[in-house]
């Protein structure tokens, strides 16, 4: 199965890196690309890709509180977004891994920049809610 892992450090503790990653409806303020998320049940939720307001995407989240890990998977492009978290130092290191079909693997390639910043993001915003930790 195609995929690549990125990674980041956010200078903040994995409970609060966590909520922030747990949560759709705070996707918009760091995934890069996404506007507009709406949760629609537990599990459920949609995003709306960044000027495409006609082109809902839904999406299945699985939650791993014990291990630190939340599986997204998005149920048009077929793309899982494992996201890891876990103390590192006095942070939290984050660890996303996402793997597709192969028929996906282009997608995969185009997506990288973008993800790769939402991680960075990700952990920015970590920081600037609940600052650093020490």
């Amino acid at each position: 199965m195609p995929g690549y892992t990125l990674t980041g450090r956010a200078q903040a503790p994995v409970e609060d890196v966590w909520k922030l990653l747990f949560d759709p409806s705070r996707l918009p303020e760091w995934w890069t690309g996404v506007e507009t998320a709406r949760v629609d049940a537990e599990d459920e939720y949609t995003v709306w890709p960044d000027g495409m307001p006609d082109f809902p995407m839904p999406q299945i989240m699985r939650t791993d509180r014990v291990n630190g890990r939340v599986l997204m998977s998005c149920q048009v492009t077929d793309i899982d977004f494992a996201w890891q978290l876990a103390v590192d130092g006095d942070g939290t290191g984050i660890t996303l891994r996402v793997t597709a079909a192969e028929p996906k693997a282009p997608v995969l390639a185009e997506k990288r920049p973008s993800l790769a910043a939402s991680v960075v993001a990700l952990a920015a915003l970590a920081e600037r809610e609940h600052g650093p930790v020490g």
